[in-house]
Formats: structure tokens, C-alpha cells, sequence
């Protein structure tokens, strides 16, 4: 081990920085956050760094540099382009055996800075002893998505009641058990969801009765996105890890599904047009069920949960059953697919508007303001929609929307295997029977931009990726 890893208490300590530029800037700030009393050497300094020097956040001593100036501090950093400067505050300092740090010059080091995940109060440091800095901002990245950002809040509640948790159980090995419950159940959870008030009520129940507690479950209804991985939330990806059992549907991708925890069950509940493999009462009976059971429970659908996919429906079952609950939402299709299509919803010269519809609809045309649907300069994004496209082009037409406006068909959106069909709303029929399942209809003058603007599967950001097969038919 080169460095000892260690965390400086620097609150009210005084600490010298040599140099008042942009790098110069960026250790300021860490050592501000940390509570240090900060003096800066340095013939100019930065906009950034004069900005904190009139608000009295940093104290400018001199333009020049002394090795008296290292007496009384608890660290040094040189932060200058001057190498040779450098080299003296180095040496200054170890004679004086103050801890120094040369930005970007490893062997002139007595500490280094790590790559830092912040949570405060709880943080976490990466260092590679300087030997692969990039290699450390990469694992600080994946790390950053794995933690998520309650962790400071769900330290800091429990900071408050340690004193009350030694007064409650005698020994460490009860203490530790009651924190591991609270850490991996629904105190976790409620402070994750913002409910900190309900967080502590948690922490109450748990320390009264922990065996009772233990038994009490949760659902979080999370988004998946329309099929792009990458697509997937933050907040999404971290709930998924930490569920014992998952309810997905058939519109979750398979690259989303992989992303599950190894050992969490996965239950398809998924619904086609015409195929119910699940019924929806089932399905709200499963999730209060296994809720009451203990599990946490993740009800994972395509797109939003709550555009378009009952997910109000299952959480009304779930709160009438008294289980806590949060939601974590998602892109929806009309926002994922139309942008990997390259057709914006809206645009000043072609729709000031657009409407999300459902293409469930019945065969009479009632249910739906026709009229009002058929404005133009809009644009309607279409969900489920590709069975019932003859009644809809027909509607349109019958009032009033042009036969010539522009349509899409987008299947698959996001997925690597993506197509877009183009064509008139007089010919939506035949465009959406060619299209693969999941299907979007966008009905719009947007759609013509989609020949300059589309991007997925040709861009040099997507290489590799397969391009999306588009058809014309106007």
C-alpha cells in the first residue's frame, strides 16, 4: 500500500495553497467544503478564486512565495504552472514535515487527492496511488451509480438516533443486527422516496418491535424506459438492485431485465392486445401479497408507469392494502422513440402542441374528441395504437385533418432493431402493419424533419450500432 488511507479532519485548520488559477480553483473547493481555513499564494488569481477572495471565503497573503508561509499549516498545495516553484514548496514543506500535495506531479506528494464519491457524511475516496488517475474517475463514475444520493440523509437520521439505539440494545451484535435490518429495509427505503418523517416512524417500529418490523415489505413502481438501456433512470437501476422480487411486463427489454439483482425472483405479469398472461387482478394481488410478505417488490413497466400502464390502478390496491410505496418514473415512448427517430414533438413553425393518446379505442370513434384531435399544427404520439390505425386515419380524415399530413410509425423504438415507417395518414394502415411490435403512431408535421434530424444507428456516437430501417410510403 503506498498511501495510508486517511480522512483529515480540516475544519477551522489553516491550509496554504501556492497558486490562484483554474486548478488551483478546483482544490479550493474541496478543501472549502471540508471546512478549512484557506490562504492562497499567488502572483493572480482566477476570476473563480478572486470571487471567493471578496467574499472573505479565502485569505490572499502574498503574490510572492516564503517558506515561512508553511509554519503554521496543516497541509500545502502547489497548484502552479512554475516547476520549479513547485519543487521549493515541497521541499519547504517536508522539511517542516507539512503535508504537501504537487497537482499532477506524483513523486512530489506526500498525500494525493482521491477520486471521491460525496455523500456526505458518508464519502467515499478511490485512489490508484497516482499511478492510473482515469482508471480511478472511471470506477468513481460506476460507483456514483450505485450509490444512490439518500445515503447522506440516511447517515445523517441515523447519526440522531444512535444514542437512543445503545440505550435499547445492550450488546454490539444486537446493535449491529437492528442497523443491518434498518440499512436493507423500509427505513432504506422511505428515506430514499423523501419520506423522512414516515423514515424515522420506521426506525421506531423496528427498535420497539424488530422482529415484527422485519416482516413488512414495500413496492416501488419503476419506469423501465421504452427499450434502451441506457435509457433506464439512475433511481431506476439502484431500487432494481435491492429488490428481492420483480413484476415486469412484456415491453421491458431484455437488456433492461439483465440488469435485475442475480437473486431476485422475476415474475412475468406481461399483457399483449388480445393475450392476457396475467390478468391485472392478479397481478394487484401478487403485489400486495408479497409485499405483506416482507419482500421489496418492483413492479417494472415499459416506458412511464404512469402513461398508459395502470400503474395508478396498482398503486391504489397497494395503498388501500396500507403497504408503502414510491415510484420511480420513466421515459415514456413518445419521448424516447420520437427523439431516436429524430422527429421533436413540438416545434415553433410545425406543432405548438402535442397529445398523448391511447389507440385503444372504441370501434364507434365515441370516447375521444375527434374534432379536436384533427387541429393541425399539433402532433399526436399514439400508443397502442397500430390495431385500430384504419379507424383512426379514418376519424382524422372524416374531421377534417388533411389526407397528405405527414405520419410515423416507429417499432421497436430505442432498440438496436429500431424501424421507422414514413408515410401520409391516408396510408397509416399499411404503414402499421409492416411495423414490429411495440408501435407508436405520430401523426404531425414534425414527422417530415425526421429525414434531416434522425441520428440512432448512423451517428458516430451510436457506432455499432445497427441502423434502423426506415420505409417512405407517401
Amino acid at each position: 500500500m503506498d498511501y495510508l488511507p486517511i480522512f483529515a479532519d480540516l475544519k477551522q485548520r489553516p491550509v496554504l495553497v501556492v497558486g490562484g488559477g483554474e486548478v488551483a480553483a478546483r482544490k479550493i473547493d474541496l478543501l472549502l467544503r471540508a471546512g478549512a481555513e484557506v490562504r492562497v499564494v499567488a502572483q493572480a488569481l482566477s476570476g473563480e478564486v478572486e470571487s471567493l477572495h471578496q467574499q472573505s471565503d479565502v485569505l490572499w497573503l502574498s503574490q510572492s512565495y516564503q517558506p515561512e508561509q508553511l509554519d503554521d499549516v496543516f497541509l500545502v498545495i502547489a497548484a502552479t504552472d512554475d516547476t520549479e516553484l513547485n519543487a521549493r514548496v515541497y521541499e519547504d514543506a517536508n522539511q517542516r514535515r507539512v503535508l504537501a500535495n504537487v497537482v499532477d506531479d506524483q513523486p512530489k506528494c506526500s498525500f494525493i487527492f482521491p477520486s471521491i464519491v460525496d455523500r456526505s457524511p458518508i464519502v467515499v475516496a478511490i485512489s490508484s496511488s497516482g499511478q492510473a488517475p482515469v482508471l480511478a474517475r472511471m470506477l468513481r463514475e460506476k460507483l456514483e451509480t450505485l450509490l444512490p444520493a439518500s445515503l447522506g440523509k440516511m447517515a445523517e437520521i441515523a447519526g440522531s438516533w444512535r444514542e437512543r439505539v445503545k440505550q435499547r440494545f445492550n450488546s454490539m451484535s444486537a446493535r449491529r443486527r437492528f442497523w443491518e435490518q434498518a440499512f436493507d429495509g423500509r427505513f432504506a427505503s422511505l428515506t430514499a422516496g423523501g419520506q423522512f418523517d414516515e423514515a424515522e416512524q420506521a426506525l421506531k417500529q423496528l427498535m420497539d418491535a424488530p422482529d415484527e418490523a422485519t416482516h413488512q415489505g414495500m413496492v416501488t413502481l419503476v419506469g423501465a424506459g421504452p427499450g434502451d438501456v441506457g435509457l433506464l433512470t439512475l433511481r431506476g437501476l439502484q431500487v432494481m438492485q435491492q429488490a428481492d422480487v420483480v413484476l415486469y411486463d412484456f415491453l421491458v427489454s431484455d437488456e433492461v431485465l439483465d440488469l435485475v439483482r442475480r437473486d431476485a425472483e422475476k415474475i412475468c405479469v406481461g399483457k399483449r392486445a388480445g393475450n392476457h398472461l396475467v390478468m391485472q387482478e392478479e397481478t394487484n394481488r401478487l403485489l400486495v401479497d408479497l409485499a405483506k410478505q416482507g419482500k421489496k417488490v418492483v413492479r417494472l413497466k415499459g416506458g412511464d408507469p404512469f402513461i398508459f400502464g395502470r400503474g395508478g390502478e396498482e398503486l391504489e390496491v397497494v395503498a388501500a392494502a396500507g403497504i408503502p410505496f414510491q415510484v420511480v418514473p420513466g421515459i415514456t415512448a413518445a419521448a424516447g422513440a420520437t427523439a431516436y427517430a429524430g422527429i421533436p414533438l413540438t416545434h415553433r413553425e410545425r406543432a405548438q402542441s402535442v397529445m398523448f393518446i391511447t389507440g385503444q379505442i372504441r370501434t364507434d370513434g365515441n370516447g375521444l374528441q375527434w374534432s379536436e384531435l384533427a387541429r393541425g399544427q399539433q402532433t399526436l404520439a399514439i400508443y397502442m395504437g397500430a390495431m385500430k390505425a384504419s379507424d383512426i386515419s379514418h376519424h382524422l380524415i372524416a374531421h377534417g385533418r388533411a389526407a397528405e399530413t405527414p405520419v410515423a410509425v416507429i417499432g421497436r423504438g430505442t432498440r438496436a432493431d429500431q424501424q421507422v415507417l414514413t408515410g401520409t395518414l391516408q396510408n397509416l394502415e399499411q404503414l402499421a402493419q409492416q411495423a414490429p411490435s411495440p408501435a407508436l403512431l405520430v401523426i404531425g408535421e414534425v414527422v417530415e424533419l425526421h429525414h434531416k434530424l434522425a441520428w440512432f444507428g448512423h451517428h458516430p456516437e451510436t457506432a455499432g450500432a445497427q441502423r434502423p430501417t426506415v420505409v417512405n410510403l407517401a
